[in-house]
């Protein structure tokens, strides 16, 4: 029996076009932006807004207002976000640095302006602190494991 450790093959890692740069969850705070000035950068004037409403089987209405769904537009932007994070490489860590400025940016609007000032906002701003936490995390427990003894 002879003693070989797997060698994967040449090629076979997938290298990042340069989207994958690209943090995800700048979508969200370019977005809140761009609804926030067209409603006058009122926390509440355009988070409470309802973009529709449906009557479910209880006769009740389910609304959706902009907050909500810029939340869930955060939500799939930090899914994505996540499992880009488990690739390693040099380029994951310019992702990091870019993941973590695009979190600066949102502390600094949430503190300095008026129209941050909103849960909507605020839950955006916390999805992308775990954004930065799970990417740095991710990476250093998927490169403990290359880490080889001799």
């Amino acid at each position: 029996m002879t003693n070989q450790a797997f060698v994967p093959m040449p090629g076979r890692m997938r290298r990042p076009g340069p989207l994958f740069f690209v943090p995800l969850m700048l979508v969200p705070l370019v977005l809140y932006n761009v609804v926030a000035l067209f409603f006058g950068f009122n926390p509440q004037g355009f988070a409470n807004n309802q973009l529709f409403a449906i009557f479910m089987a209880s006769r009740n209405p389910w609304v959706l207002t902009w907050g909500d769904l810029l939340v869930v537009i955060g939500l799939f932007c930090l899914f994505i976000e996540i499992m880009k994070s488990t690739r390693i490489g040099s380029s994951s860590i310019m992702e990091h640095i870019f993941s973590t400025g695009i979190f600066i940016i949102y502390l600094i609007e949430f503190i300095l302006v008026g129209g941050a000032a909103s849960s909507t906002f605020f839950i955006l701003m916390v999805m992308s602190l775990i954004d930065v936490i799970a990417g740095f995390s991710v990476s250093m427990s998927a490169a403990e494991r290359d880490i080889s003894y001799n």
